[in-house]
C-alpha cells in the first residue's frame, strides 16, 4: 500500500472546495476501504437570490401554486429543478 497524503485542515468549505476541485482525491484516501453510506436527514445547502419576474408572470405563477395548494416559490424551485434536469439529460 502506498503512503497515503495527510488530508490538510480547511477554515472554510470554500477553501475545502476548491482544494478537491484541483486535487485527486486518491492521494489522500484509500477508496478502497470505502464502504456505501446513506444520509437520509442531509439537507442540501440553500443560498437566497433575488429574482425580479413580470408582474403578470408572477401573478399566474401565484394563481398556478395556488390550484396546487403549495406556496409559489416552491412551484418556481420545482419547475427550475425540471427543466434543468431536462437540459442536461437531453
Amino acid at each position: 500500500m502506498s503512503k497515503r497524503k495527510k488530508t490538510p485542515e480547511f477554515k472554510t468549505e470554500a477553501e475545502e472546495r476548491t482544494f478537491w476541485e484541483t486535487h485527486d482525491s486518491s492521494d489522500y484516501v484509500d477508496w478502497s476501504q470505502a464502504k456505501p453510506a446513506s444520509f437520509p436527514k442531509l439537507k442540501p445547502s440553500t443560498k437566497t437570490i433575488s429574482l425580479r419576474l413580470p408582474e403578470a408572470l408572477l401573478d399566474r405563477i401565484k394563481i398556478e401554486a395556488n390550484k396546487r395548494d403549495m406556496p409559489y416559490q416552491s412551484l418556481i424551485k420545482a419547475w427550475l429543478k425540471d427543466d434543468v434536469d431536462e437540459s442536461r439529460a437531453g
